[in-house]
């Protein structure tokens, strides 16, 4: 595997939300699943001489290198790559590499291509309803999926306003994302959280900093965090729009309102050409 050598070229850091760490470079592992999850489907690797070039200049960087999606960026001029979980912008020439994340002034969003939301969609969309904690209003307008842990403080602040979240019509779905690791006291504690007998009342009793009573169960903390990494999830929250838009972290509600009401217009005016 090629962890620790994409964690070397990516060390931005999301504003408004809690950085996962990057492995030791000792080889020690942690018990997450090895690989990607058993329902991926093949990477969706176009075979284009801009996408020869970009794999052959990401091959002398990151040996034996395996996108699972390369596609045309939002902008021109470059390949859009999610490597190891990693979102990558790549020339088409293969020279230039970017690592941080190009923001849309006009959406006031994270830019990213409908390709790779197409990616992210079919990705999540293979976590079950029942498997998620929800949080949501009578009649949403808006739904989001949101990767979470229970330690982060920007999770925290971000639940503390659920509520709000509620009454601007926003519904929340909560997927499990560990930061710190499967092998960490995170992980166990959002095993404990997704083995509860109340999933949203223990989760929001261990946002609020109470003791995670011990549970064990067939949960589906892993699989949740293994797809996380798949999509490009590095911190949380990390929050991504029903089209597959990943928001970046922690957005107050009005603002993330008005956010997902523009990616809405834009989506039906494109559908309406």
């Amino acid at each position: 595997m090629f962890r620790v050598p994409v964690f070397a070229l990516l060390c931005a850091l999301s504003l408004g939300a809690c950085a996962q760490p990057a492995p030791p470079a000792s080889g020690a592992k942690d018990s997450a699943p090895a690989g990607k999850p058993a329902s991926a489907k093949a990477p969706a690797v176009p075979s284009g001489s801009a996408e020869r070039a970009v794999l052959a200049a990401l091959a002398e960087v990151v040996p034996e290198a395996a996108p699972d999606y390369i596609g045309p960026a939002p902008f021109a001029g470059f390949r859009e790559v999610l490597l190891d979980g990693q979102v990558l912008y790549v020339s088409d020439d293969g020279r230039y590499l970017v690592q941080s994340q190009p923001i849309d002034l006009q959406a006031r969003a994270p830019a990213s291509s409908p390709g790779l939301n197409a990616f992210r969609r079919e990705a999540l969309a293979r976590i079950p309803k029942q498997d998620r904690i929800v949080f949501a209003p009578a009649n949403p307008v808006h739904t989001i999926t949101v990767f979470t842990d229970v330690e982060c403080g920007y999770c925290r602040r971000m639940h503390q306003q659920i509520a709000e979240y509620n009454r601007q019509g926003i519904a929340v779905e909560y997927l499990a994302f560990p930061r710190m690791g499967m092998a960490s006291q995170d992980a166990r504690d959002m095993v404990s959280v997704w083995c509860a007998n109340d999933r949203r009342q223990a989760l929001t009793q261990a946002k609020s900093g109470a003791k995670v009573a011990s549970r064990e169960c067939t949960s589906p903390v892993a699989m949740q965090y293994s797809i996380g990494k798949q999509v490009g999830v590095t911190g949380t929250p990390a929050v991504f729009a029903p089209d597959g838009t990943q928001l970046g972290g922690y957005v107050p509600p009005a603002n993330l309102r008005a956010t997902l009401d523009r990616l809405a217009g834009k989506g039906q005016a494109a559908g309406s050409r």
